[in-house]
């Protein structure tokens, strides 16, 4: 089993709307592209500072390896803007990836062009090519049909392992696939919509959202949307204290969306007319800033003036570790401070926690920050499930379509995809 992932990782599984899972593709001697998210932190002297995304790609990479697959691997890595950027090149991805696998990955030098041709076209059975930053062409993010069609053209079966990216209409999430004629899930993608699927369905109850993060505007379509099947919500974050706010509490420095209390408001209705219970901060960490050397524990009631929240405090701990003990099913997405700064990160870590100490219920960890925080905690493997994508997750969760798994489902089929993408 390759570091990073689990035997359940690497099962069969049905998946909705027959999309195909790898397992099921005709690879063998074929061309296969598959689209990763290798778009992972780099050190200053440009080596891979974190490898988890690339090591959760295993399985699906050594399953293709296996079964003699002409492997075509392709990612974006930051934000070059469709400009060839030598600080965003994928050769320090590559470079870790051959060490993992303990085999040779051989870096074309540009997404497509005659380089990428006559490196895809050169592999044999079981080798692996990875094209640089998608990204470098302003085709890939502006969709570009001839830029899809270029990169379709390099491959036999397309597979999508990078849910991360699954909410982008990008050329090679999206605008590429109908142009290849076999494509499916890879082992990521495959077990990312198998569980968020659940959350969509038939749950056991309670079911408990906690949402944290900076801003009420970023998550509001998510709130809503969860108020539709959850029975309670525990929010914390800067954006509890807009919530704090349009109750009245008077918050000193805090963070505040002024402009969104009325948002606010019309969410505590609604969750009160639908009996979903709403869980906010009765105390809070505060600081003069975020460096601040010493912090207190006030009720946000008596938030000192020139001071500004930046965790939940112990007393709102303790309310919503109970609330994740006493639920079957959780969604956590958001921190509950500033966990970057190890004094304000105590909220965030508690709640990591007490989702592996809940070994009865489903818990799925939205990726973004809430991933970080729970690996920080030491209990990503204690949980159900961790997202590899915070923004797909959250789409995924409204019951959006994601227009990198749309495109996997199989055209003959019915395309009604509300409730799993």
């Amino acid at each position: 089993m390759w570091p990073g992932s689990s035997p359940e990782s690497c099962e069969a599984m049905a998946l909705p709307h027959g999309i195909p899972h790898v397992q099921e593709l005709p690879v063998e001697g074929k061309r296969v592209f598959v689209r990763v998210d290798f778009n992972v932190p780099l050190s200053k002297d440009r080596k891979v500072s974190d490898d988890q995304r690339i090591r959760a790609t295993l399985p699906t990479i050594q399953h293709l390896v296996d079964r003699g697959a002409r492997i075509i691997l392709a990612s974006h890595l930051g934000r070059p803007d469709g400009q060839v950027k030598p600080e965003y090149s994928l050769e320090p991805v590559a470079a870790r990836l051959a060490e993992l696998l303990d085999r040779d990955v051989v870096l074309a030098d540009e997404p497509v062009g005659d380089g990428a041709r006559k490196v895809t076209g050169d592999l044999r059975d079981g080798q692996i090519a990875l094209l640089e930053n998608l990204r470098f062409h302003p085709g890939e993010e502006g969709n570009d049909e001839q830029f899809a069609r270029t990169l379709a053209s390099y491959a036999d079966v397309y597979v999508n392992d990078a849910f991360g990216t699954a909410h982008r209409a990008h050329a090679s999430t999206a605008g590429m696939v109908p142009f290849v004629p076999i494509k499916g899930a890879g082992f990521v993608m495959a077990k990312e919509i198998e569980f968020l699927t659940k959350l969509l369905g038939e749950v056991e109850r309670p079911y408990l959202a906690v949402v944290g993060g900076a801003k009420v505007s970023d998550k509001i379509e998510v709130l809503d949307a969860l108020l539709e099947r959850v029975n309670a919500i525990a929010i914390g974050g800067a954006m509890a204290n807009t919530f704090l706010k349009a109750q009245g509490k008077e918050l000193a420095k805090s963070k505040v969306e002024e402009d969104k209390l009325a948002i606010a408001r019309n969410f505590l209705r609604k969750a009160s007319e639908r009996g979903v219970t709403v869980y906010l901060p009765t105390d809070v960490v505060v600081a003069p800033g975020l460096d601040a050397e010493e912090s207190s524990t006030v009720s946000v009631d008596q938030v000192p003036a020139g001071t500004m929240a930046l965790d939940i405090g112990p007393a709102t701990v303790e309310a919503y570790r109970k609330a994740v003990k006493d639920a079957r099913t959780i969604f956590w997405n958001g921190p509950m401070g500033v966990f970057e700064k190890p004094r304000f990160a105590a909220g965030t870590v508690a709640i990591g926690r007490a989702l592996a100490d809940n070994r009865l219920a489903l818990s799925v960890v939205g990726g973004g920050d809430s991933a970080a925080a729970v690996a920080q905690a030491g209990v990503a493997d204690k949980v159900s499930h961790v997202s590899t994508g915070g923004g797909a997750s959250l789409e995924f969760i409204q019951g959006l379509k994601l227009p990198g798994i749309e495109a996997l489902i199989p055209k003959s089929r019915p395309s009604e995809t509300r409730g799993t993408t």
